[in-house]
């Protein structure tokens, strides 16, 4: 096999004819500015053609219903393996999908406690064990030995359990089976009495099958049979539950029955804890835990645990499936070692639990390795990050063992602490050691100086990149003096990000939005103190309670008070400083848009007045043209065969979805006559198809079209193209779009901005671009919170929150709030070490 993989003649999107050799078995790291080419090389062109080959490897009857797959725009690549892209989209927002799910731990789970967990009453709390005949023989033996008092041995049938009725005819065919006695009501009575029960009253009937004396011998043949015969009778007439009475009452079930109140499990096994399945899920809001798909309230019945009584009275070491699922990773992982030492000491039970629980524990190491030990189990897949998604595919397939494989994963440190770095590139070398080729698109330092070969795209975004600047071994390229390139100047030193010489003050006296006894998620009754006016940063090991204090308290109470909105609130005492504010704004990383027609410029408010600008041209006023008809969503100048969106959507079954170009407009998704109206020279397709940096200048004579695309490039998304899907764009560039549109709008001055993790896909250098943009904000009189790890943007800001000192249960405190100086001089915070280190550089 070859020991290099070969690219020839790269050309597709921006990439300007690349020839690359990359070595197999190793991790490479593509680096590079935003939109300087790197995914396109790495995923539109070497992952597109790994995943097209394997479809060429089908059948032609397999291929018939899986379409055609482009092949991407390059000459030729050799020695590529099977690939395996690990991106950052997000999970399924369904609501029945969670973290145990995903990784297949649920199911595992199910498979455990069908076979080693206990079934308990949920009525009584009683254990209930199903036992053969036999063992209820063996049982009845030994509780007559047991009989102190010397009472007579009385087997009985338990036949009605606290019902009302009369039970006359049924007492009648007792007697005439040939039966003489019944207990009712707790007395014993003979069947030749007449007997009267109220109709209207409960009663509990058993029937009395067979009296022996006290101390009979068992161990005689005739004795011990006759005991059988009796108990098989009396489970026949009891539903399988027998009552046995020597000087004390004991009842014994051939199901799980319990024998004290009646209550019946169904055949424990594994859809039984599975709350997709009817068999299990909860009965009020079918396994969803809420009452319904669309509200926030618990169900009553289950209580959000979303399974039957029977399946959550289930137990192993006392606890429930829900009980498990709601633990962290890391409190899962102690569980499970207990119970696995547990287990170990009953041979059974240990050989019926040994597999489900190495594939239990596997995974749980594998999530805590990628720096996920603080998800709960139970954590719904849609409120997971685009980072914590990845990491959890790349846990999964660390546990699939594959060798062989060529790995692409886009940028797996996001969201992490500097702290779990080292854990997570220890990772993505344990996978490179298997035999696997890693390929990482990655702007964090320390994983590119982990790597062993580096590949730098550049020198610019967009049509100023698309060339390898550099390429070499590492770390042996950063001395290599005739390599050359902006990441290498910053991996070498020669260029950074400088500490701010002057900070915005933040004084006694000044400005505060002020959160009392903030209880929330895993916040611990905290007092916060965000300076107005400030750009602050919140910081603190993942998990640590970030986004709980600044989305779901922060935002949401905001939201209630200056938009309208109705959201649920975490508790909290009280919230004071709120006159000197008059709008929140949260610009998170979901997408500006669900479907392929929205863009950057449509969410800016560019494409109105674009088409308002052809509409006015001479050829359209001539062929009576509305700006409607250069839209792509209506009918009327967009192509009908794809609807305006230039692609066809092939559904790939059990594989993702691929979009081919349209065939009648070749993806121009406007009609012919459409595009034969021109603006200076292009028509609305080529408009659409400009760079934001290209679009910048072309329409620099038009002010209020000019300022807002100014923005977008000022945001550092030059390279994004103005008619881009946004279902293309990365959760950063979406971000970068949702600021750059507020900095369109007019400002009210009192406005509160929320970010969370704005540096997301941008190069060293283009995060000194963003600085600058949301210094702009604060300069304007309004104040900016940013969740972040970057250390760049910490030192920069004028007043940093650190919540720690660990994740999950072990956070949601503030370990130290100020200056980043003030954070670096704190024992016991884990961004104030690392922070130290950069405010000495």
């Amino acid at each position: 096999m070859k020991d290099k993989i070969i690219i020839k003649g790269a050309r597709e999107h921006n990439l300007k004819n690349i020839n690359l050799e990359i070595p197999r078995d190793k991790m490479v790291v593509f680096t590079g500015l935003s939109g300087s080419g790197k995914s396109s090389l790495a995923f539109d062109t070497i992952f597109a053609e790994g995943q097209r080959r394997y479809i060429e490897s089908l059948s032609a009857y397999a291929r018939q219903f899986l379409g055609r797959l482009d092949k991407p725009d390059v000459d030729e690549i050799e020695g590529l393996s099977p690939a395996i892209s690990i991106d950052q989209k997000h999970h399924s927002a369904n609501p029945r999908s969670t973290v145990a799910t995903i990784t297949e731990i649920y199911d595992y789970l199910r498979v455990l406690f069908a076979r080693a967990g206990k079934p308990f009453c949920p009525i009584c709390g009683r254990e209930i064990r199903k036992m053969t005949n036999d063992e209820i023989v063996d049982v009845a033996v030994q509780i007559s030995d047991e009989n102190a008092e010397r009472r007579n041995f009385i087997i009985l049938a338990p036949v009605v359990r606290g019902r009302k009725g009369e039970y006359y005819q049924m007492l009648y065919d007792f007697l005439n089976a040939g039966f003489s006695e019944v207990r009712i009501d707790g007395k014993l009575q003979s069947l030749r009495e007449r007997i009267e029960l109220s109709r209207y009253k409960q009663h509990t009937i058993d029937l009395v099958v067979d009296r022996l004396p006290a101390g009979v011998d068992f161990t005689q043949k005739d004795n011990r049979t006759r005991l059988a015969e009796a108990i098989e009778t009396a489970l026949k007439y009891g539903h399988d539950v027998v009552t046995l009475i020597t000087d004390k009452e004991t009842s014994l079930s051939a199901k799980f029955t319990c024998p004290a109140d009646g209550f019946s499990f169904p055949e424990i096994e594994p859809r039984l804890f599975s709350f997709n399945s009817p068999f299990g899920a909860c009965e009020t809001c079918h396994g969803l835990g809420t009452e319904d798909i669309w509200s926030d309230k618990i169900c009553p019945a289950c209580l959000g645990k979303r399974l039957k009584p029977e399946a959550l009275n289930v137990l192993l070491e006392g606890k429930n499936v829900s009980d498990v699922v709601d633990m962290s990773v890391s409190e899962a992982e102690t569980f499970f070692a207990k119970l696995e030492t547990r287990l170990g000491k009953q041979k059974s039970s240990q050989a019926i639990a040994e597999v489900p629980l190495r594939e239990i524990k596997s995974r749980l190491r594998f999530m805590a390795d990628v720096g996920l030990e603080y998800l709960t189990l139970g954590r719904k897949a849609g409120t997971l990050s685009g980072g914590e998604s990845q990491r959890i595919r790349l846990a999964s397939q660390i546990g699939s063992r594959l060798v062989g494989t060529l790995y692409i994963l886009d940028e797996p440190t996001i969201g992490l602490h500097q702290r779990d770095n080292e854990k997570l590139i220890r990772t993505l070398l344990d996978l490179r050691d298997l035999g696997n080729t890693i390929l990482v698109v990655e702007h964090d330092e320390e994983t590119i100086r982990a790597a062993d070969y580096l590949v730098d795209i550049g020198p610019g975004a967009g049509v100023h990149g698309g060339h390898v600047t550099a390429a070499g071994p590492l770390p042996a390229i950063l001395k290599d003096p005739k390599q050359d390139s902006l990441t290498l100047e910053y991996l070498r030193g020669k260029r950074f990000i400088t500490t701010p010489k002057e900070r915005r003050s933040v004084g006694k006296h000044h400005d505060y939005l002020r959160l009392k006894g903030v209880n929330a998620n895993n916040l611990k009754k905290l007092n916060v103190e965000i300076p107005l006016r400030r750009l602050v940063a919140v910081t603190g090991v993942s998990g640590s309670g970030k986004s709980t204090l600044v989305y779901d308290v922060l935002y949401k109470a905001l939201a209630n008070k200056f938009s309208g909105a109705h959201y649920k609130l975490g508790t909290f005492g009280d919230i004071t400083g709120l006159e000197y504010i008059n709008r929140v704004i949260n610009i998170d990383q979901s997408p500006i848009g669900r479907t392929p027609r929205s863009n950057p410029a449509t969410y800016v408010g560019a494409w109105t007045f674009i088409r308002e600008l052809f509409a006015s041209t001479d050829d359209a006023r001539v062929r009576g043209y509305k700006p409607g008809r250069f839209s792509f969503n209506v009918r009327g100048g967009r192509c009908e065969n794809c609807e305006g969106h230039g692609l066809i959507a092939i559904e790939m079954h059990f594989l993702p979805t691929v979009y081919v170009e349209c065939e009648v407009c070749r993806g121009k998704r406007f009609n012919r006559e459409t595009l034969e109206v021109k603006y200076q020279g292009k028509n609305v397709y080529e408009v659409l198809k400009m760079t934001i940096e290209e679009a910048t200048k072309f329409f620099e004579d038009i002010p209020w079209l000019y300022d807002r695309l100014k923005i977008l490039d000022e945001v550092g998304l030059g390279y994004v193209e103005l008619g881009q899907s946004a279902t293309t764009l990365s959760g950063g560039e979406a971000q970068r779009i949702k600021i750059a549109a507020e900095l369109g709008k007019r400002d009210t001055r009192r406005t509160i901005y929320l970010l969370d993790e704005p540096t997301t896909g941008l190069h060293f250098a283009d995060v000194q671009n963003l600085l600058d943009v949301l210094n702009r904000l604060v300069d304007r009189g309004n104040t900016v919170v940013v969740i972040e790890h970057n250390l760049d943007v910490i030192k920069s800001a004028d007043y940093v929150i650190d919540l720690g000192p660990e994740g999950g249960e072990k956070g949601g405190q503030i370990v130290a709030a100020g200056t980043p100086e003030d954070i670096a001089r704190k024992d016991g915070s884990y961004t104030g070490a690392y922070l130290k280190k950069v405010l000495k550089s």
